[in-house]
């Protein structure tokens, strides 16, 4: 299983917007696309916003990932809570337990 936490920084003022079109939009659409969320966090002293997610299955990390991003629901979302994002982080993680 391949499991990636994402770290955002949120433009200043806009954590909980951001937090809130994240939870409507992007989680149903992962989901619906074979994703995994383990969690998603806000960090209100750094205006940031953690999460979890994985995949487990036949393709390629890369392939669900290209799939997701060009699908039409991902690509006319509006409001697309991307534009909130002052910088990402993607790193890919390894269970100790």
């Amino acid at each position: 299983m391949t499991i990636q936490l994402r770290m955002y920084t949120i433009n200043r003022g806009s954590l909980h917007v951001f937090a809130r079109e994240w939870k409507e939009k992007v989680l149903p659409l992962r989901i619906e696309h074979g994703f995994q969320i383990h969690g998603a966090w806000t960090i209100e002293e750094t205006n940031q916003f953690a999460w979890l997610i994985s995949y487990e299955g036949r393709e390629s990390w890369e392939t669900k990932e290209s799939a997701y991003y060009s699908s039409v629901n991902r690509k006319t979302m509006e409001p697309n809570p991307a534009r909130l994002i002052s910088r990402s982080e993607q790193y890919y993680v390894d269970s100790i337990l």
